[in-house]
């Protein structure tokens, strides 16, 4: 395959997060027309994208690549093929009419702003996943997308159910977040690189296969909603209206879908990947459609079809033949254009008859007719009527299971009860809520402005003009598309001729006809399903609720248990485990063996060897002896505080003695400082008594100083007994004037090499300072 290059297509993921930005600005001097300009941003990528659709006919692909990490062979490459060509026009195209929609569905909201600017954020993320062909840049998009939809779903945070639903589904889809991160480190690992498009068949028969592919599905499950993770998706409709529009039909729940497309050609065909992904696609769009009919709210309904909808798109890719294949492909598109239009119709529908209760709605035709046009061209494609592109999706699925063995008939079977159960879910949103007698609603329903209509029309009409090209249709979308998946081409046969001798006509009659039934018994079904509902109990929701209630209870019990508040127990374990790790390997695991590789397990003697020190250098080891003296018989602790001021003078003699002047002064200013801060806190806090514990916990804790001192002391002689490592200290000293421009190697070291670390203590010492401060002002205070 031959790869164009062009490092705009950067552009497209960039700019929609430098809207985002601007957005709340945007609004505040352009209120009226916010979502006009706003809207500009998409159709710009739009008219962007459309310019490489001849590239990419003509050469495969276009790849794009900037310098990210050098020093770790990463960059921030973009490819753009059949597939994610496809998948950002059509984020793109339906983004620019949410964003139409949502300037009047808001009007006048306080946060519309910030609402434009969540938007903006979520497309970016959402264009970033399906163009980024870097591995850890399609993570981070990937995660972008649960953070960005987190914001939109919980964008009402007033409402519990808005909180409740973004956090389900921020928990649900962050589980496969982290499952792509081990999946694709897992892939790099056997690889050895970072780009999705350098991939070959390797992984497929190697010993990573199986992790892999448990991670990518687990990842594409929990974001695409299949069972059983697919309860967080009928929740997220406490998010507004365009943001269901827009997340059910190109963006968040599709990307689960996307991944698995994309790695279709090196994780699919094995007979694991056929089963797994047939078995929960089919069983999670018979679970979607059911669930669909149980519903009232038109949202709800919706919202369970989308469920149906990816699983039959997982279902499909798990088959991966051509016909599956093409399917998808075209199914994709259909279901964005028609699900966008019809949460479009239904928001309308909320916001001018002020319910979307299917039982309580009828006869807005008159009313509203702009809206029933919008709803019957969405309907007719999700219903796959001929003329529309789901009449095309629906035809290549059935097609390529006419092989008559039994796992094709079941699998033909599970795709028919599913259209018609989707087919008459369609009848219902359009046909219910428009004809019939008029019902009163609420609101005196009348149509909605031009900007939520411009929407639905163009969209349902979108659908029907492509419907009518075949061929353009074929070579344009189908082709293009389906051979990025399966990595090897594939021909279009799209037709306007109906044959009557063709078994897909058949299946394609039986599925309106049973679609048809649905929707006159759909009061019997909803009445059923629901008593079945109830007398089940638990749902996933149910569950979901119940283990997030008893992992407070247990965070809360064991914070309870480890942070109890008595800072003298934190400091006995501490001290204990310090204790465990210094002697244990010493006298049990030998450890040290590493530091010291030529003395034998537990040779004492060529370890406790104590230096020859001359008269003064015993002077200094004799002086802190004698405050270790002062500090155990001290008759209270502010004689302890002061003498504790000795050792520290002991420790900078040792620093003077050998060649470290700048350290023995820096640690007598220390010191110095150090008692007569501590001096003048004791003083002002009256802690002068003696310790007045007993003489169990001075036993203790005096136990466990000695323990750790002799253990520091023994890590100590085996690191001396050692061979003397030079290589730092020789970096240090070679570097320090060339590099460092410094030749007080030890200021260089403090500043230069370690600076962060320095700029830390004196963090601390400042952290502490403005502490004894505050206790020193509010003992003032009080007394």
């Amino acid at each position: 395959m031959e790869l164009g290059t062009d490092a705009s297509i950067a552009l497209v993921a960039i700019a929609p997060f430098a809207a985002a930005v601007l957005a709340p600005l945007v609004h505040h001097f352009s209120r009226p027309f916010a979502g006009w300009v706003l809207a500009l941003v998409p159709a710009g990528i739009v008219w962007f994208l459309l310019t490489m659709v001849d590239p990419v006919l003509a050469t495969g692909a276009i790849s794009a690549r900037i310098g990210w990490v050098p020093a770790y062979g990463l960059d921030l490459s973009f490819y753009v093929d059949g597939l994610s060509l496809i998948f950002a026009l059509t984020i793109a195209g339906v983004g620019t009419l949410v964003t139409l929609y949502a300037g009047a569905y808001l009007k006048g909201h306080a946060h519309l702003g910030r609402f434009f600017a969540f938007l903006m954020a979520f497309m970016g993320a959402m264009l970033g996943l399906v163009l980024a062909d870097n591995m850890l840049a399609l993570f981070l998009f990937w995660e972008a997308t649960s953070v960005t939809s987190f914001l939109l779903i919980g964008f009402d945070n007033s409402r519990m159910a808005a909180r409740r639903g973004a956090i389900q589904a921020l928990a649900i889809t962050n589980i496969g977040g982290m499952a792509l991160l081990v999946g694709l480190l897992l892939v790099h690992q056997a690889t050895g690189v970072w780009e999705l498009s350098a991939f070959g068949d390797e992984i497929r028969g190697s010993a990573f296969y199986g992790p892999v592919l448990a991670c990518f599905l687990l990842a594409a499950f929990t974001k695409s909603a299949q069972l059983p993770f697919h309860f967080w998706l009928p929740n997220a409709m406490e998010a507004p209206t365009p943001v269901s529009a827009f997340l059910h039909s190109a963006t968040m729940v599709q990307a689960g879908v996307y991944l698995l497309a994309r790695v279709t050609p090196w994780l699919g065909g094995t007979p694991v990947w056929t089963g797994i992904l047939v078995s929960i696609g089919g069983a999670t769009l018979l679970w979607g459609a059911l669930g669909a009919l149980r519903q009232t709210d038109l949202k709800q309904m919706l919202a369970q079809t989308t469920i149906a909808s990816l699983g039959l798109s997982v279902l499909l890719l798990g088959l991966g033949s051509s016909y599956a294949i093409s399917a998808v492909v075209l199914y994709f598109v259909a279901h964005a254009l028609y699900k966008a239009g019809l949460f479009m119709v239904v928001g309308a529908v909320d916001h001018e008859a002020g319910t979307r209760d299917i039982t309580l709605l009828g006869g807005l035709a008159d009313r509203m007719p702009v809206t029933f046009i919008g709803a019957a061209l969405a309907g007719l494609a999700m219903v796959g009527l001929p003329l529309t592109l789901g009449f095309f999706a629906k035809e290549e699925m059935y097609l390529g299971l006419l092989h008559w063995q039994w796992s094709d008939i079941a699998t033909l079977v599970v795709l028919v009860a599913g259209n018609a159960l989707l087919a008459g879910i369609a009848m219902l949103v359009v046909v219910k809520p428009f004809l019939g007698p008029e019902l009163p609603t609420p609101k005196a329903g009348h149509e909605a402005p031009v900007t939520m209509l411009v929407g639905p029309i163009l969209l349902g009409a979108a659908g029907m003009v492509a419907a009518v090209m075949p061929d353009w249709l074929g070579q344009t979308l189908l082709q293009p598309g389906a051979s990025a998946i399966l990595g090897q081409p594939v021909e279009s046969h799209l037709s306007l001729a109906i044959h009557p001798a063709n078994p897909v006509l058949w299946l394609s009659l039986a599925t309106w006809a049973l679609g048809f039934l649905v929707y006159q018994q759909a009061a019997t079904l909803r009445t059923v399903l629901r008593r079945l509902e109830a007398r089940l109990g638990w749902t996933a929701d149910k569950m979901f609720d119940a283990l997030m209630f008893g992992l407070i209870r247990f965070a809360g019990a064991v914070t309870r248990l480890l942070h109890h508040g008595r800072l003298e127990l934190y400091l006995v374990t501490v001290f204990a485990v310090l204790a465990v790790a210094l002697i244990v390997p010493v006298g049990v695991l030998g450890g040290y063996q590493l530091l010291l590789p030529n003395a034998e397990l537990g040779n004492w003697s060529a370890w406790l060897t104590w230096p020859e020190l001359a008269l003064y250098e015993w002077g200094v080891v004799l002086l802190a002896l004698v405050g270790l003296l002062a500090v155990l018989a001290a008759p209270n602790r502010l004689v302890a505080i002061i003498a504790l001021g000795i050792q520290g003078a002991a420790v900078a003699l040792i620093f003077l003695l050998f060649g470290a002047p700048d350290l023995a002064f820096t640690q007598f200013t220390v010191e110095v400082l150090s008692v007569v801060i501590l001096a003048l806190v004791m003083t002002r806090l009256r802690l002068d008594e003696r310790d007045p514990r007993e003489w169990e916990d001075l036993a203790r804790d005096g136990t466990l100083a000695l323990v750790c001192g002799a253990g520091i002391s023994l890590l100590l002689m085996v690191v001396l007994a050692g061979d003397l490592d030079t290589r730092l200290s020789d970096f240090f000293a070679a570097t320090s004037v060339p590099i460092a421009h410094g030749a007080n190697v030890v200021n260089v070291i403090l500043v230069d090499y370690r600076g962060f670390d320095t700029l830390g203590e004196i963090a601390v010492v400042m952290g502490a300072g403005m502490a004894v401060m505050a206790l020193l002002r509010r003992r003032k205070v009080a007394s």
